[in-house]
């Protein structure tokens, strides 16, 4: 029910437009978040380097409570329209693409709180690489072709809230939609 202003909002912000799939880097994906699976700065307190193995230090998670969870997701729309974006307002929320390449649809907020048309953009991710989305980025899913299965980890709250919301349609409390008009693509490969 909170949501509804914004989805009427929204419906008149956001008119029908093309958005083209661009690589996914570090500096393009920076007003939404931090890339991963990028060269990174590595520092002798945080990293480790052998024959046998190798770790390093990528981002630091926020999760904002202690309970951060891995959750297993499974994306098959393949389905060019984007209808609809969705913002986690407690958490950053991580996305690593493992079996197939992925299009993740961001945008940041305006200061209304709605998503700004301005910055909506479409970034291909391939295995091996992965987002942290910041808290309040505004965002979609969509894969190239088949079932593609991500690993994400998130806030185990704003899991339990979704999963209520698209089970009984109770409010949202640390998430929210809203509806946009546009299409991925623009002569990329699909």
């Amino acid at each position: 029910m909170g949501e509804r202003p914004i989805l009427r909002a929204m419906s008149n912000l956001i008119g029908p437009r093309m958005i083209s799939i661009e690589p996914l880097t570090p500096d393009a994906f920076a007003p939404y978040g931090t890339a991963l699976g990028f060269a990174a700065r590595h520092t002798p307190d945080t990293a480790f380097f052998s024959p046998a193995s190798d770790f390093w230090h990528e981002h630091g998670f926020a999760s904002g409570e202690t309970k951060t969870e891995i959750l297993w997701v499974v994306y098959r729309s393949s389905d060019p329209t984007i209808a609809r974006l969705e913002a986690h307002l407690a958490t950053e929320q991580a996305l690593i693409p493992l079996t197939g390449s992925i299009v993740h649809i961001v945008a940041r907020s305006a200061p209304d709180g709605a998503p700004d048309p301005q910055t909506v953009r479409a970034f291909a991710i391939a295995p091996g690489q992965g987002i942290v989305m910041a808290k309040d980025c505004w965002h979609a899913t969509r894969v190239f072709a088949g079932d593609v299965t991500c690993a994400m980890l998130t806030r185990a709250s704003t899991t339990k809230d979704l999963v209520a919301h698209l089970q009984t349609g109770a409010p949202l409390t640390e998430s929210r939609y809203a509806d946009i008009a546009i299409s991925i693509g623009n002569g990329e490969k699909r």
